[in-house]
């Protein structure tokens, strides 16, 4: 499996081996302008070599698998819903897999209920603006205020 290391806002990265611990930070600006994933080789002065994927995200996601629901307004005024699963959460968003899938616009806000695997069971209803829809994949960004949940913030540290 190939570790994940995050690019900082000044186009960095920290790399660590797996064989030693050993920490290496280097410029990655060459690679931070890419629209696609990078796998960057490794050589760690123990001699080890791995591979890791560049990941150009601004914040943290974590993979998740979380039942809920979502609700939104069709254009006719109507009110609909559908079983969804969150699929990954960070402070700034969520990505969602709907059992169906919906035709959203760019832009249209989602109300979504669903609750943490924490040891609380933590319930959340945020609302959400459909960022990119592919198929019944559904990437948001939590609406004004959303992402400031302390809930949310410990089930991301943890």
């Amino acid at each position: 499996m190939v570790d994940k290391v995050f690019i900082t806002n000044n186009n960095t990265a920290t790399f660590v081996c797996p064989q030693c611990g050993n920490v290496t930070t280097a410029n990655v600006a060459k690679f931070a302008s890419l629209d696609k994933r990078v796998n960057v080789r490794c050589n760690c002065s123990c001699g080890h070599r791995f591979t890791v994927s560049l990941e150009k995200r601004r914040q943290y996601r974590k993979s998740a698998d979380l039942p809920g629901m979502y609700f939104y307004r069709r254009e006719d005024g109507e009110m609909d819903k559908g079983i969804m699963r969150v699929v990954d959460v960070s402070t700034t968003g969520l990505k969602l897999r709907l059992n169906v899938e919906r035709e959203f616009k760019i832009g249209e806000i989602l109300r979504v209920e669903f609750h943490l695997d924490d040891k609380r069971r933590t319930f959340l209803e945020k609302r959400v603006i459909v960022r990119n829809v592919q198929k019944n994949i559904v990437g948001t960004s939590f609406a004004l205020n959303e992402g400031d949940d302390p809930g949310l913030g410990f089930y991301l540290m943890s």
